[in-house]
């Protein structure tokens, strides 16, 4: 009922699960995933108590498809499950029970798995596959993650329709302020076009919360510092005191409003931000 990607990123830093299915809220199922452990998918008749026992066996330093045999074997119900692991080094291994419902199967190389199951056929998996290999390796982890699923939704997905998707990445100290090794926790629990939808929060959470290309940061001053200090004070955040200084301090304060302060830097600002200052009334 589900279509996956499990994968590690080239520089062995990310790993992450893309899901999507015809099931309600599959991303609060499918993904599970560890920074500097592994990740895994767990669907079919999914056994959720594969989430913290393959991590758990991820820790000691075993393999993908050692994870797999171990939680399979101790399972009386494995020919109903489907699987997909990455592991810390990038070792990758995929599982199909012999009942799962057609068309499964899955397909795994160097740092990525794909599965999937009650999909209009083999061809979900293989454009999960090429999506994968074919992408670009300098392209974020988590865009290449979504454009691996939704290469695989184009194909026909789930034969039944669709419902959700999910995206779960992490890094350590990858998260919000480096406090958190959770990278990008996002979910469509119904919607009639999950994949899509996924995509667009995707665009909404690298402009609110990815740190600025410090090629791209630009000076807070002379020109730019007066049209930024005009954009403020039309928003309501005029600076309390004179000169660059001021007008920075209250690009930070709006910035903190509109959610956007991971991507402040003193002194410069950020293009992203200035085109969304940009556009507020």
């Amino acid at each position: 009922m589900t279509f996956s990607i499990v994968a590690r990123s080239d520089d062995g830093r990310f790993h992450g699960v893309a899901v999507a299915s015809k099931f309600l809220a599959a991303g609060a199922v499918v993904p599970v995933a560890e920074a500097n452990v592994g990740a895994l998918a767990t669907q079919a008749h999914a056994n959720l108590a594969y989430g913290p026992q393959g991590l758990a066996l991820l820790r000691t330093g075993l393999g993908a498809a050692d994870v797999i045999a171990g939680l399979t074997a101790a399972d009386a119900g494995r020919a109903t499950r489907q699987l997909g692991v990455v592991d810390a080094d990038g070792g990758a291994a995929t599982y199909t029970g012999v009942d799962c419902h057609d068309w499964a199967g899955g397909l795994a190389g160097d740092g990525w798995a794909a599965q999937g199951n009650i999909l209009v056929g083999p061809q979900v998996v293989d454009a999960m596959r090429d999506a994968w290999l074919g992408g670009d390796p300098g392209r974020r982890f988590a865009r290449r993650l979504v454009d691996a699923l939704r290469a695989g939704d184009e194909a026909g997905g789930d034969r039944r329709g669709r419902q959700s998707a999910g995206l779960l990445v992490v890094a350590r100290h990858g998260g919000y302020g480096g406090t958190s090794d959770v990278v990008v926790d996002l979910r469509v629990d119904d919607h009639p076009d999950p994949v899509t939808e996924l995509g667009r929060l995707l665009d909404v959470h690298v402009m609110l919360f990815e740190r600025p290309d410090p090629a791209t940061l630009l000076d807070l001053t002379g020109e730019l510092a007066a049209e930024v200090a005009a954009l403020l004070t039309a928003a309501g955040y005029a600076p309390a005191r004179p000169g660059d200084a001021g007008v920075d301090a209250a690009l930070a304060d709006w910035a903190g409003v509109e959610n956007l302060e991971e991507r402040m830097v003193p002194g410069r600002i950020d293009p992203i931000v200035l085109a969304h200052l940009r556009t507020r009334p």
